[in-house]
């Protein structure tokens, strides 16, 4: 098992890795959008799903994969009415490629934001 860590993404804001790599297999944990600095980006579900998914990408460029490796995503999002629009920006980033998907409508999510997504890739 290790553990992945870049300081192109932000920080674990908790007692978490940002990936954990197990033969094979990549697992992230939820990303937001959060800058790599830590900041919290300014602007709707839009801006933060292009910034989660680049976080994403940004933690599994290190483990040595890629969003074109991606068997499958959890999206959280705060408000299921926000889902064709981060289904937009989703589609942007992955093209052709489609992995499995789960979507589902949480009340909260940390600091608030309005989306949160996780994935598991291959190396």
């Amino acid at each position: 098992m290790k553990f992945i860590q870049t300081d192109k993404a932000p920080a674990a804001i908790g007692p978490y890795s940002q990936a954990v790599e197990v033969g094979e297999m990549i697992f992230t944990s939820g990303q937001i959008g959060l800058t790599k600095d830590g900041d919290l980006v300014e602007g709707g579900v839009e801006v933060q799903a292009k910034q989660v998914l680049t976080n994403l990408s940004e933690v599994l460029k290190e483990a040595g994969s890629s969003l074109s490796s991606v068997v499958k995503t959890t999206i959280f999002l705060a408000d299921m009415s926000d889902f064709a629009e981060v289904n937009k920006i989703y589609a942007e980033f992955f093209g052709d490629h489609k992995p499995a998907r789960s979507t589902v409508a949480v009340k909260t999510l940390p600091l608030n934001v309005s989306i949160e997504i996780d994935a598991i890739a291959i190396k």
